[in-house]
């Protein structure tokens, strides 16, 4: 099926001006590198989702479903298939009680601005993170000693079929970086989180104080996805990493981070090769020199 073919396909599905040809990742990631996606659909209802879910299935056409792109690496030869984003277009919430029922294209940090104007507590670790409640879901997003796991209730999850199926916290099996969402061909539609009422001006300081954190030790003034690596079992990605002399190592305009060197940063005009490249270097000279084998937290997607 030719992109024009595929275009003219869902334009039944979904209003044509939130449909995307050749679209550049650049734009939609937050590394700002990757070639072109053969199509990007930016559906706005349930409706929509399901019925292009289900169309992309019944026909075997290949996709990637994304929020913020956060945490992923398009490469520069771009992606073939359709790029379907779930991102500020689908992002509504309500509160009721303690409880906050949110669409999972909502940013982590639109939530937790809404959870501190409301005075609930138990957001403020996953305020700061630059991602969306659906990615959070998938990887079990967590900083500062809080885990989604720790305030999710349920999670309405669709199937391949276009189903809706509601999973309890335990159902979700979220573990480190894990979550059944890792597993099978499903998307978070929408989740209930739990918190606790609080006072709006401890919120507010905890969230002022774990943004100040971010800031003196993240490299945010440069393109990344965050931390590059997972957490080895008894180890730190980024002491192995300068324990191996690689802070400030460079492919290209890719650079390992001189303020943490768990970052790997588009510090000048790195293509996606670039910063692929400087990982696989990484995970080589740490083997080589601490016998560890380092794994990549950011998800390598695309055509060379």
């Amino acid at each position: 099926m030719t992109k024009n073919e595929l275009y003219g396909m869902l334009k039944d599905i979904i209003d044509e001006n939130s449909i995307f040809i050749d679209e550049s990742m650049k734009k939609h990631i937050s590394f700002k590198v990757g070639g072109p996606a053969d199509v990007l659909v930016r559906p706005k209802t349930e409706d929509e989702i399901k019925d292009i879910f289900s169309f992309l299935n019944d026909n075997n056409i290949p996709f990637l479903v994304k929020g913020n792109g956060s945490n992923i690496l398009i490469k520069d030869g771009g992606f073939r298939g359709v790029v379907i984003e779930i991102a500020d277009n689908f992002s509504s919430f309500e509160i009721v009680g303690d409880d906050m029922i949110i669409q999972t294209g909502a940013l982590l940090s639109s939530i937790g601005r809404a959870a501190m104007e409301n005075n609930l507590t138990g957001f403020e670790f996953a305020s700061g993170i630059p991602g969306t409640l659906g990615g959070a879901l998938a990887m079990n997003a967590g900083a500062y000693g809080g885990e989604m796991k720790n305030i999710v209730k349920s999670v309405r999850l669709m199937d391949e079929k276009g189903k809706i199926v509601e999973f309890t916290n335990e159902e979700m099996e979220f573990g480190y970086r894990h979550s059944i969402l890792s597993d099978r061909k499903m998307i978070a539609i929408s989740a209930v989180i739990s918190l606790k009422n609080g006072k709006f001006d401890e919120i507010k300081e905890k969230m002022e104080d774990l943004a100040y954190q971010r800031r003196t030790k993240q490299p945010l003034e440069y393109p990344s996805a965050g931390s590059t690596f997972k957490r080895p079992d008894g180890y730190f990605a980024g002491k192995l990493i300068q324990d191996s002399n690689l802070k400030g190592a460079s492919v290209g305009g890719a650079m390992v981070s001189e303020k943490h060197s768990g970052f790997v940063i588009n510090y000048n005009n790195a293509t996606a090769t670039d910063i692929i490249n400087l990982i696989e270097h990484i995970k080589s000279t740490v083997y080589d020199q601490q016998g560890v084998r380092l794994e990549e937290e950011v998800k390598i997607l695309g055509e060379d």
